[in-house]
């Protein structure tokens, strides 16, 4: 697979299981909201990665 076929953004999940919403309505470790914490497992690829751009990831950091 070459770089150019390599969506930007993933379509896994920016979850670090540190859950604790803030007051204004968003995940403290991955930056969702809970509308899309609640709807990840029905939204399809495109929508994941819709939201993994809002947030600004780009995957988890493999070498930790």
């Amino acid at each position: 697979m070459s770089d150019s076929s390599v969506p930007p953004f993933p379509a896994t999940s920016p979850c670090v299981k540190v859950c604790v919403i803030d007051l204004r309505g968003e995940c403290r470790g991955c930056r969702r909201t809970l509308t899309e914490i609640g709807g990840w497992s029905y939204m399809s690829l495109d929508e994941r990665r819709v939201v993994n751009q809002r947030i600004g990831f780009r995957g988890h950091d493999e070498n930790r």
